[in-house]
């Protein structure tokens, strides 16, 4: 694979950060460099800073005379993580419902009827994709670009744990109507409504990927 850009380290750090969230380097695996450089047909140069890039991300830990690994996402780390992404996200619902437009609900009236229709035909995939696209329509709406660097940089910490909440028993169905809570908080203009509507989505995210991992090493205990 040939990388060529003016930023080539930025383009480095992208393709690591696409592997790692796609799950071909897995969480605690060492990033080795020679074999890295090889791969990439890189120097040595745009490596190293592209791994200072994923590093002060959190998605990649340094270890001193080491070298680089894969960060892990513990538990309590998910614990640290959602309540700051609930206060954040509900502060975006909060701008959001006195900030859009009649045209804005429209267009989020229209995600939310798929995102109904994907979850009626328990189409996890496609309601993802929905339910991302309307996270980050309301944090457009918010117009406030240090809260949505900050989530996005929480985000990319969160995806590291490869937990799919909607797969705990009976989640869908409460996402689903999360979701619809807060729409009908922007759709009245409700400010506080969406700011804890929003707050109580997140918080219940965090219960769900409690409850799977729960379940995940329940299963293996028992293999």
């Amino acid at each position: 694979m040939r990388l060529v850009h003016n930023s080539l380290h930025h383009e480095v750090a992208a393709t690591l950060r696409d592997r790692i969230f796609a799950g071909e380097l897995a969480p605690g695996a060492f990033l080795d460099e020679l074999a890295l450089v090889e791969d990439l047909k890189i120097s040595r140069t745009p490596l190293r800073e592209a791994l200072k890039v994923l590093t002060a991300e959190g998605i990649v830990r340094h270890e001193p005379r080491r070298g680089c690994f894969v960060n892990q996402v513990t538990e309590q780390d998910l614990d640290d993580i959602f309540p700051v992404l609930a206060l954040l996200e509900g502060r975006c619902a909060f701008e959001a419902a006195h900030r859009a437009s009649d045209a804005d609900v429209q267009a989020l009236q229209t995600l939310h009827d798929r995102l109904n229709t994907f979850a009626a035909a328990g189409r996890i995939p496609e309601y993802y994709e929905v339910n991302f696209a309307i996270h980050e329509a309301i944090i457009l709406l918010a117009n406030n670009r240090w809260l949505a660097q900050s989530i996005a940089d929480l985000r990319k910490i969160v995806k590291l744990a490869r937990l799919q909440q909607l797969h705990a028993p009976g989640r869908l169905a409460q996402s689903l109507s999360e979701h619809m809570a807060v729409f009908a908080a922007l759709k009245a203009r409700d400010g506080d409504g969406a700011e804890a509507a929003m707050r109580t989505h997140l918080t219940r995210q965090r219960v769900a990927l409690r409850e799977l991992a729960r379940n995940l090493t329940s299963r293996l205990v028992s293999l």
